[in-house]
């Protein structure tokens, strides 16, 4: 007997059962969507690297962190779907373990602050998706409390495994394998956040348009010149200032 603990399983062996279990899921008509890791790092893009290095803070976890990353790496989360606000997960361990994770929506003032203070530095929605923007606008969106991360509370979590920690491995795993799908779809970020990524875009092109109508205000003069000077095909002088008026001088006689 084991008591409260599992048999050891081979890492070969969860591969094994992992792809018995897809394909058996598959065969059910269940979609099926496994992380699949290449190499030793779990996340190589901006959202997934900024959503693993989120995780690692919270000092809460960093006890079952470990074992998770090794599921992720192996090919133990053998599907996983984010949607808003959830995501669901099959784990394959000594047993396949289904994992649920709840991440509470991004609070619409919080949103709101965010699209205002990032509006002006970012162009376009390719450009938010790949990361390609400034380091303060990074970290303006990165940020646990005020950001697009969430806070270890604002994360609620369960497995089906009996393992009677807070965080069991496979739950770590998910979390992991939530940083390796954003990879390859940044926006699942916005979908499990519960907000929509384009309203950030949109504000952005609204403030653009803003100063540039402001900037085009203030060149009307110089732009109304220039057209007549096409239009008549002459050079315009600039407008003289209006002379001083002069004192009057006193009456000067001259003598014969």
């Amino acid at each position: 007997m084991y008591g409260s603990w599992a048999p050891y399983v081979s890492v070969a062996e969860r591969r094994r059962k992992a792809a018995l279990a897809m394909a058996k899921r598959k065969k059910q008509g269940h979609a099926v969507s496994p992380v699949l890791i290449t190499g030793r790092a779990i996340a190589t893009t901006f959202w997934g690297k900024s959503w693993c290095t989120n995780l690692e803070n919270y000092s809460d976890y960093e006890n079952r962190l470990p074992r998770g990353r090794t599921y992720a790496r192996n090919g133990s989360v053998i599907d996983l779907q984010i949607n808003k606000g959830e995501v669901l997960a099959i784990v394959s361990g000594s047993s396949l373990y289904s994992v649920k994770v709840k991440v509470e929506a991004v609070p619409q003032s919080r949103w709101s602050s965010i699209c205002k203070d990032v509006a002006c530095a970012i162009d376009s929605l390719v450009e938010l998706l790949q990361g390609t923007f400034s380091k303060g606008v990074m970290d303006r969106l990165c940020l646990q409390e005020t950001g697009l991360f969430p806070s270890p509370k604002q994360i609620k979590f369960s497995c089906s495994c009996p393992d009677s920690a807070s965080m069991c491995k496979h739950i770590a795993a998910v979390l992991y394998g939530i940083g390796a799908r954003l990879d390859d779809e940044p926006a699942l970020l916005f979908k499990l956040r519960t907000v929509d990524e384009t309203h950030l875009v949109a504000q952005a092109i609204n403030v653009t348009s803003l100063v540039g109508e402001k900037k085009s205000k203030s060149r009307a003069r110089i732009s109304e010149d220039t057209e007549l000077s096409d239009l008549f095909g002459i050079e315009l002088a600039p407008q003289p200032k209006a002379p001083k008026a002069k004192s009057p001088k006193a009456s000067v006689t001259k003598r014969r």
